[in-house]
């Protein structure tokens, strides 16, 4: 019997015989990131429209729809993965939910199969358009890595051959996809011009993540570097907390519908459901403040006309269910006509639930949030006011002892939570049309522009 084909082994026979220069994890992992950026936006943006197939492991790699969309790819990542399963879809980066559930099926553009731990979890990326290829990876040791790029005819027919022989061991019907796959794209057309030029852009590209060093400039650039590392390791950390907690909701929706249980049964799993959801949803604000942080989102979304006062009579029942499980009461203030708003519906809606969590988090059995709309001349004003009652039952003001721990994040040293920081509070709001402003122990303000109805 033959010995089992692994993408490990696949990784080791590129390695062998290279003089090669080799760097600690953290340095392959930024030179794996930065090579990906190079070899979609200067090489595969060219030539995706042809077709092709791509093979990843353990994550997809590639980063833009049209890429998902045009070629055809196959995935090997652990048991359990649920990147661009369709009911998923909302808990990738920097995408419209909504948008990718009615208007994509990834599903059906690639095939997601187990990962043997044998297969290791370096990363690993081959490309095969018909004028554009290469095999892009990571190999070698803890902390003696090496960034491996191979685009001859050589290296591609014996990569090309092992993933096939590995398809056949592990699912024969994915194998036959595969080779019809390779088949189809006829005569390959080797680029010479990416071979020559992949290891000058991507120099030129690590180049310019080196903060500028003049002396006038240094600290400023270290802390704004250092805010931008802090916000994009929060980012990862919220897509990976809620990635588990999005399975665990599927589960439990999974169990309710096949098995009969008891009503205690049951409403247990209901409440672990609604558990999950709130995290899911504090961590999306969160993972929304860290893009803003570090950049990678536009400071001002498209914003469009919205009823505020619908959105509000639409969530109520719903934060008065989840204040009322912590005997918190909520109190709703609205006026019955107003005008319409310019923000973004379905951010705004996360981010109000957001703002509700904040503002009752660690607070006591009996206090009372109240939110109020009213107009205020060319704005929509909003404001959150939380009522806490201390033990002789008198009413005093919410006060913040919370301290920042970072550009988007603060703690609470007495409830032990962590909650958006004022900063980042604020520049969500800016990105959804809106201002804020918060006074200690006067609660929360936040103004929206009214649409102009002309």
């Amino acid at each position: 019997m033959k010995s089992k084909i692994t993408i490990k082994n696949i990784q080791d026979l590129l390695l062998q015989g290279l003089q090669t220069i080799y760097v600690d994890d953290e340095t392959s992992r930024r030179m794996w990131w930065a090579s990906l950026e190079v070899v979609q936006k200067e090489f595969l943006s060219q030539h995706y429209y042809e077709g092709g197939i791509w093979v990843a492991s353990p994550l997809p790699a590639l980063n833009e729809k049209k890429f998902f969309t045009t070629l055809q790819g196959w995935l090997w990542s652990p048991e359990g993965f649920p990147y661009f399963k369709k009911d998923n879809a909302g808990f990738l980066p920097g995408e419209n939910s909504k948008k990718i559930k009615v208007d994509y099926d990834f599903t059906s553009h690639y095939k997601v199969l187990n990962l043997d731990p044998k297969d290791g979890y370096e990363p690993f990326l081959m490309i095969i358009t018909p004028n554009f290829q290469c095999v892009l990876t990571v190999a070698g040791e803890k902390d003696q890595k090496s960034l491996l790029m191979r685009c001859d005819k050589d290296s591609l027919k014996t990569v090309i051959e092992l993933i096939h022989a590995k398809f056949y061991q592990e699912n024969y019907d994915e194998g036959i996809k595969f080779r019809d796959a390779i088949n189809n794209l006829g005569e390959l057309n080797f680029n010479d011009q990416f071979a020559k030029n992949f290891w000058p852009s991507l120099s030129a590209k690590l180049s310019k993540l080196i903060p500028n060093l003049k002396v006038k400039n240094s600290i400023e650039n270290n802390n704004k570097t250092v805010q931008i590392t802090e916000a994009k390791l929060l980012k990862a950390i919220s897509h990976e907390v809620r990635t588990p907690l999005a399975t665990i909701r599927t589960l439990i929706s999974s169990t309710l519908r096949k098995y009969n249980m008891d009503e205690s049964m049951r409403n247990r799993l209901i409440q672990i459901d609604n558990e999950c959801n709130e995290q899911i949803d504090r961590f999306g604000l969160i993972f929304n403040a860290a893009e803003l942080v570090s950049n990678e989102i536009s400071p001002l979304n498209q914003l469009a006309k919205i009823n505020l006062s619908e959105i509000f009579n639409k969530l109520t029942p719903v934060w008065r269910k989840q204040l009322s499980r912590r005997g918190i009461l909520l109190k709703i203030d609205i006026p019955k006509q107003l005008p319409q708003i310019l923000s973004d519906s379905e951010k705004l809606e996360l981010m109000l639930r957001g703002l509700i969590d904040k503002n009752t988090r660690g607070l006591k059995e009996g206090s009372t949030l109240i939110l109020e709309l009213r107009p205020a001349g060319q704005k929509l004003k909003l404001q959150l006011k939380v009522q806490k009652l201390d033990s002789s039952k008198n009413e005093i003001y919410n006060k913040d002892n919370c301290s920042d721990i970072g550009p988007v994040l603060n703690w609470n040293p007495q409830t032990g939570s962590l909650q958006l920081s004022q900063i980042a509070t604020q520049k969500l709001l800016a990105s959804l049309g809106g201002y804020v402003t918060q006074r200690r122990d006067a609660g929360l303000t936040v103004f929206f522009p009214i649409s102009d109805s002309k």
